[in-house]
């Protein structure tokens, strides 16, 4: 476990610590986030363990946890975070091919996903996706859930669950909720659709209201699972 704390980072930037077991991925993940003087990293840990001892010290808004880790792996990590009090935001680092964690992921609440070969912009765009109340998910991670939702491994009845809450939303709430589970923003999914950014907001809370979900990455399970389905 490594402090990388700095005297010179500003009292209102996001607090985030990175977990993955390889530390060349955490290096690089550090140089993403500290090229963002709004981002403060306060540590870094090697795997669930030490993550959690680092969060017991240092005050956390942000964690980036990788999937595949020793001792601890990050579902176990993400359940156990679950369980405090105060829940810094999750952001699930994966790889191609890793997809069969999602599903669990989204069932524990997790905040974002991000794929580790992804442009390094998402990182910095799911962190701040704090300041909206906004989960996050990465194109590349998108793409990759519903392709493997496509070859039949989801089950016929969550499919038809799925379908049948999608069937309580608006037209336009159904074309946003498309959108965002391609992983476009809110502001994308307002150019994409011409309404303002706020509309997009208001028909996304609204959505996540009818479907009876927690948030957007839940949202774009349901569309993934109704589309298997359909498929």
């Amino acid at each position: 476990m490594t402090p990388v704390t700095t005297a010179a980072a500003e009292a209102r930037a996001v607090r985030v610590a990175i977990v993955d077991d390889d530390p060349r991925v955490r290096q690089t993940l550090r140089e993403i986030l500290a090229s963002d003087p709004s981002i403060s990293v306060v540590g870094e840990a090697g795997d669930g363990r030490e993550a959690l001892a680092l969060l017991d010290r240092w005050a956390t808004e942000v964690v980036v946890l990788d999937v595949r880790m020793p001792v601890l792996d990050g579902i176990a990590t993400l359940r156990l975070l679950r369980a405090r009090p105060d829940t810094p935001r999750v952001l699930i680092l994966t790889s191609f091919g890793e997809s069969e964690y999602v599903r669990e992921a989204i069932e524990l609440g997790v905040d974002g996903f991000l794929l580790k070969s992804g442009d390094p912009h998402d990182l910095l765009r799911a962190v701040h996706g704090r300041s909206d109340a906004e989960t996050y998910l990465s194109p590349g991670v998108a793409h990759m859930a519903a392709a493997e939702l496509r070859r039949g491994r989801a089950r016929r009845q969550a499919g038809a669950d799925a379908a049948r809450r999608l069937g309580a939303l608006t037209p336009r709430e159904r074309d946003v909720v498309a959108a965002l589970a391609e992983g476009a923003t809110n502001a994308e999914i307002a150019g994409q659709l011409h309404l303002a950014e706020s509309t997009v907001k208001a028909y996304v809370s609204a959505a996540i209201d009818r479907a009876g979900v927690r948030n957007r990455v839940e949202l774009a399970w349901l569309l993934w699972l109704s589309a298997a389905v359909e498929g």
